[in-house]
């Protein structure tokens, strides 16, 4: 399946370009995981966003994959999030139109209102056609980072746990620094820690609003090889509380089970 999406300069959807795409269930359809996607920007309208574009006029600009799709829980309107992956952006714009004709084939009967919706179903020739005038930037996205035991106090500001005695090199991901997976691990799982409830937003107000750990519920020093990051199974929010808990011991990491019996023994 072949879909374009569309994202504006200016939005009331929470779009975050390669990493999440926010939109109504009407377009769910379009956008099943494994789905190709085409980016589009339609007319420049406020020329503030001239330097964020490759081009003032109605273009494409990359190329993604949809991971999966989840409900929007902050949503009264039944609106969706998909999560985004393989994302590679174009190095020139892709103009929508090219020698006086669209790219996208529009059928007469949605020649007054096509351009109206924001993912767009297209054949497997169109989006060949359009890939075809883009310069990919074909630099995959980075998932891990490999480092050696020496330069491990560098990343002592996370939290942790780890065996001793283990061979003096590892990998660590780096999805705590990712702002991909943490994007993705909220619009998933919430703002509300996992463990205990708390919400940073409802207790400080605004000025927290959104701010919470996110925890790797397997530990990274127990990757033998590098790993890609499902935020649906891999990462859970946590306050900041439970998250040192989790990794107080550095040998051991409390699985969420463990620490939510912690928090119920001790509350009687």
């Amino acid at each position: 399946m072949y879909t374009i999406i569309t994202e504006n300069d200016e939005s009331a959807w929470a779009d975050e370009t390669g990493v999440l795409y926010h939109f109504p269930k009407r377009y769910q359809k379009y956008l099943k995981p494994g789905t190709k996607v085409i980016y589009y920007k339609g007319t420049l309208k406020n020329k503030k966003f001239s330097n964020k574009r490759l081009s003032d006029a109605p273009h494409y600009f990359a190329i993604a994959k949809i991971g999966k799709t989840y409900p929007d829980k902050e949503s009264s309107k039944n609106d969706f999030f998909a999560t985004i992956t393989d994302f590679i952006p174009f190095k020139e714009a892709v103009l929508a139109k090219y020698e006086s004709k669209y790219l996208e084939t529009i059928p007469d009967s949605r020649k007054s209102n096509y351009w109206r919706d924001g993912v767009r179903a297209i054949d497997e020739d169109t989006y060949q056609l359009i890939i075809s005038k883009s310069r990919i930037n074909k630099v995959s996205e980075q998932k891990t980072a490999y480092i050696s035991d020496k330069n491990a106090e560098h990343y002592q500001d996370s939290l942790e746990s780890f065996s001793e005695g283990k061979a003096s090199k590892r990998y660590v991901t780096t999805y705590e620094r990712n702002p991909k997976y943490r994007k993705q691990a909220i619009a998933i799982h919430g703002d509300s820690c996992t463990a205990c409830g708390f919400n940073f937003g409802e207790f400080y107000g605004e000025y927290a609003e959104g701010f919470i750990h996110i925890h790797h519920i397997v530990p990274v020093s127990e990757f033998e090889t590098p790993k890609e990051i499902d935020p649906e199974t891999d990462l859970i929010p946590l306050c900041a509380n439970c998250h040192c808990v989790v990794h107080r011991k550095k040998d051991k990491t409390l699985s969420i089970h463990e620490i939510r019996t912690l928090i119920a023994d001790n509350s009687k």
